[in-house]
């Protein structure tokens, strides 16, 4: 029954959706993270109908600025705190305390908002290139973009206070999690390639990419935290969405 309700609360915990459900269980919470490949496709898939309707008219600039929009207002961007949030506290801390310090902190420093200015004018860039492919890119980054975090929490110890943390109960995925949400990612990826929507070899590049993104974060994340935090797994899903977009529009 949690393996169920999970899947409401993924969309509680990542997203503004109004879906209820409330109260939910340790365990509903801890397989939520199985179904966060899911709820991005179902982000994606918002996303990819509204920019196939603004694309002929508006051009891809103005559709990638807009559906960017539209994502950060579903998830209330939430990856997009995470990731300035991580960037001012690796970039700015000489040691582990001050780190921390630096994280609760709920100002943006100069690097946050370095790293959401790269993040977000890399998404408008790497999206316009994209063109017509733009609504297939959409599905594909928010869906598969959302496994590494998972495997994160799997490998690696959460490391901020239990009462200071609202992602403490999610945080706790272990492997049936983690390979439910691999496999929400991998069913995606194994539809297009069949209906000729993605080729093999570059299904294989996006393989590499998001798994050599996830273990070069993981050893950072160790070196300079002892582990993860809500923050760093925020940090994550904005990098494998990223690399992504990059190996999509490889030319």
């Amino acid at each position: 029954m949690s393996a169920i309700r999970g899947l409401r609360a993924a969309f509680v915990f990542l997203t503004r959706i109004p879906v209820g459900g409330f109260p939910y269980t340790e365990e509903d919470w801890r397989w939520s993270t199985a179904h966060f490949p899911f709820v991005g496709a179902v982000l994606g898939l918002l996303q990819a109908t509204v920019a196939a309707l603004l694309l002929p008219h508006l051009g891809a600039a103005a559709t990638a600025l807009l559906v960017i929009a539209l994502a950060m207002m579903l998830t209330g961007a939430f990856h997009e705190d995470g990731l300035a949030d991580s960037a001012d506290a690796l970039g700015g801390a000489y040691d582990r305390d001050k780190l921390f310090v630096i994280l609760k902190d709920s100002r943006i420093g100069t690097f946050g908002a370095a790293a959401l200015f790269v993040a977000l004018g890399l998404r408008v860039v790497l999206l316009t290139q994209l063109g017509a492919a733009m609504p297939l890119a959409l599905l594909l980054s928010q869906t598969v973009a959302r496994t590494p975090p998972i495997w994160l929490m799997r490998a690696l110890p959460y490391v901020t206070a239990d009462g200071e943390s609202k992602s403490r109960l999610v945080a706790r995925a272990k492997s049936p999690q983690a390979i439910v949400a691999t496999l929400w990612s991998l069913g995606l990826i194994v539809a297009l390639v069949h209906h000729d929507a993605l080729a093999f070899s570059r299904a294989i590049a996006l393989g590499i990419v998001l798994v050599a993104i996830t273990v070069i974060v993981a050893w950072r994340f160790v070196v300079r935290a002892g582990g993860v935090t809500g923050d760093f797994l925020g940090a994550t899903e904005q990098l494998a969405e990223l690399g992504v977009l990059l190996v999509l529009a490889w030319r």
